[in-house]
């Protein structure tokens, strides 16, 4: 039995989940554990005072940013965005590309307008697409209309540079109270990603229909190295992965479950956490029985495979 949750006024939060019945996921091949690399293409579509934000990003680059008064350009902290779009999506690219694996493309529509050659290169690509906003931006700063529209304008604009709507949505952290009733009031998404409470699919019912979550993760995650408690080094940030896919692999015997990683060019597009990226990329394929997948085959499975029926509570 596939098991809904059905949050209430009274009970909005799901502290239980699988517990200690957690699902033979079924994954293709017998796989001991799905592995999904999700690469966030964020890099111009973040606040710019060029774009009226009225200031620059302030986060998740090589340096903190705020130093510049505000209203000011960062010229600075603008350029650091720049590598990721003009250098570092290039270097992930091939490193996936060599090796004949799949990722997500975790892309925000203004960004991939701005840089066509990287839509074309991802539409070459074996690569799925999961729409990430139209702007980077926190969709709980958002009113209910303002999310509305945006989701909207970022499907709408995916389609036109990629040839293809989104099926999978992850907004910037994090969702606002409405992101998920409006994605699924959008309708088209296989699922979403907004959450971090689990290693397997799970459905949930938002407004009577039965909506996918794939969660996603902070934790196996490049942005940590901007973290101050966070990755120092490419080693730490290699031997971290390898040691929760290690550690999933021998769980995956009994009880497979999923493993995402999360990637950025501007962060893991640098060369010295490129090669700790190709390390792991390289550790994993070394074992049988590993199914390296994008996001919506995952989606796709769980349909086919999990489906709750009317009885599932």
């Amino acid at each position: 039995m596939t098991r809904v949750w059905r949050p209430s006024p009274e009970n909005p939060r799901d502290f239980v989940g699988y517990g200690r019945r957690r699902p033979d996921p079924r994954w293709p091949g017998k796989a001991r554990v799905a592995v999904n690399f999700a690469i966030n293409y964020e890099e111009g579509s973040e606040y710019s005072v060029p774009d009226g934000s009225g200031r620059t990003e302030l986060g998740l680059a090589e340096a903190p940013g705020g130093r510049v008064p505000a209203g000011q350009r960062d010229l600075a902290f603008e350029t650091m965005y720049e590598y990721g779009s003009r250098v570092g999506i290039w270097r992930l690219f091939q490193l996936f590309q060599e090796r004949g694996l799949p990722a997500t493309l975790f892309g925000c529509a203004v960004a991939l307008e701005r840089n066509p050659d990287v839509a074309e290169a991802f539409v070459a690509s074996n690569f799925d697409l999961c729409c990430h906003g139209w702007r980077w931006e926190e969709h709980f700063r958002l009113s209910e209309e303002e999310e509305r529209e945006r989701i909207a304008l970022a499907i709408a604009s995916l389609k036109r540079t990629t040839g293809e709507r989104p099926l999978g949505w992850y907004c910037r952290f994090g969702p606002s109270e409405n992101t998920r009733r409006l994605v699924v009031e959008e309708g088209g998404f296989l699922y979403d990603s907004d959450a971090y409470n689990d290693e397997l699919p799970y459905w949930v019912e938002v407004s009577g229909k039965n909506h996918l979550i794939v969660p996603y993760t902070m934790d196996a995650n490049d942005g940590k190295f901007a973290a101050p408690a966070g990755f120092s080094s490419p080693d730490h940030f290699e031997s971290y992965l390898k040691a929760a896919f290690d550690q999933l692999y021998a769980e995956g015997a009994e009880q497979p479950g999923l493993m995402s990683i999360g990637l950025h060019p501007r962060i893991t597009g640098r060369p010295a956490r490129a090669r700790a990226l190709a390390n792991v990329l390289d550790h994993i394929m070394k074992h049988d029985r590993v199914w390296v997948c994008g996001r919506l085959d995952i989606a796709r499975h769980w349909h086919a495979q999990h489906a709750p029926s009317e009885t599932d509570r």
